[in-house]
């Protein structure tokens, strides 16, 4: 196993990550909203689905990266430590 294959830890998956996590976050959020009108709830806007997002990515670019970096441990023949 190469240098590079063992320097991929979580941290730096989750950096990788956040940008997509974020815009998923962003987009479940403003379709949340849409739910919520039917509800009755007045609407959340795509801005501030948007600036919601940007502290919600974090912890989902986390799960992603222990769930992408346990997929790689598998794929080496690795146990992943929990």
């Amino acid at each position: 196993m190469t240098d590079i294959e063992n320097n991929w830890s979580i941290r730096k998956l989750a950096l990788l990550l956040y940008p997509f996590t974020a815009a998923a976050v962003a987009i479940n959020l403003f379709l949340l909203g849409l739910i919520g009108i039917s509800l009755g709830l007045p609407a959340i806007l795509p801005v501030a689905a948007i600036w919601f997002s940007i502290p919600l990515g974090v912890p989902a670019a986390w799960w992603a990266a222990r769930w992408v970096r346990g997929l790689m441990d598998e794929a080496d023949g690795k146990s992943h430590p929990d």
